[in-house]
């Protein structure tokens, strides 16, 4: 499947006067699929066919994602994320949910999931999780090691970083957090750069890499989240992953009851686009 097939699969859902790409395919239980930073809900692509015969698969690039809208005056956000995805399966009829993440979507899924708790706390109906599995991501802010570029988007220069940001930088980053037998091809890297700078992404990259801080503002919400739930959740992680490897499983399995984690070895920060078929394996005998 080409990137181009991708985008022909999909639909717009508007959100805020805002155009936001999504794809709805298969039949049975659906399956939200939420993709990381900075690229977009292509990243699945591998996976999809298999996913599609056994679930309803519904995925989407958020705002200031992919082929979605990326204003440049806007207030991104978690939260704002997980308002925009309750609102897209609310348009959709779709009160019950698997979900499978990645990276930024790993936070994005928690703060669903915390969600999800209040109401049942507060005995509210409302979208039902029945199960989530996460990659490697920044689950805990304490463990996460940003790459130098992801700190300076942060600093007072983000901006001006940002838009002198190009594909030979992304490369260059890149090649730093996939395994050493998995590198990206010249292909993927070309796809990635489509999706990242497609409608004046570079622009906005300062304000979406303001996840960074939020994770660290509410960490108690979004961790207490796994912790404390009564769904079943897997981790499977990429361990070579220099951003949220070896030492984010560690900690995931000291603070989580009864932790379930998968280790892929060799393998980096992008289990999914690295090495689908072990990630559609282990998730699948997770769900079924």
């Amino acid at each position: 499947m080409t990137l181009a097939e991708w985008k022909n699969k999909g639909q717009y859902f508007d959100y805020k006067s805002h155009q936001i790409f999504n794809i709805d395919e298969g039949k049975g239980e659906v399956l939200l699929l939420i993709h990381g930073f900075p690229t977009a809900s292509w990243d699945w692509w591998q996976m999809w066919d298999h996913l599609t015969t056994r679930f309803r698969v519904l995925t989407l690039d958020m705002i200031g994602f992919g082929f979605s809208a990326k204003p440049r005056k806007y207030p991104y956000s978690i939260f704002d994320q997980a308002d925009l995805i309750e609102q897209l399966l609310h348009s959709k009829k779709i009160n019950r949910v698997k979900m499978l993440s990645h990276d930024y979507g790993d936070t994005v899924a928690q703060e669903l999931l915390a969600r999800y708790h209040d109401r049942i706390s507060n005995q509210q109906k409302g979208l039902e999780i029945t199960s989530l599995c996460l990659l490697n991501g920044g689950l805990f802010p304490e463990t996460h090691h940003p790459l130098l570029i992801q700190k300076i988007l942060m600093s007072p220069i983000g901006s001006i970083v940002g838009q002198l940001f190009n594909r030979k930088k992304l490369e260059k980053n890149f090649r730093k957090i996939f395994g050493p037998n998995t590198q990206p091809t010249e292909k993927e890297l070309d796809d990635f750069w489509e999706l990242i700078s497609n409608n004046g992404g570079k622009k906005i990259f300062h304000l979406l890499i303001r996840y960074m801080q939020e994770r660290k503002d509410n960490r108690e919400r979004w961790v207490s989240a796994v912790q404390k739930a009564t769904i079943p959740i897997r981790l499977i992680n990429g361990v070579f992953d220099p951003i949220s490897g070896q030492h984010m499983a560690d900690r995931y399995r000291a603070i989580i009851p009864n932790p379930d984690v998968i280790e892929l070895k060799n393998i980096g920060h992008f289990p999914l686009i690295e090495s689908p078929g072990l990630v559609l394996k282990h998730y699948l005998e997770f769900v079924l």
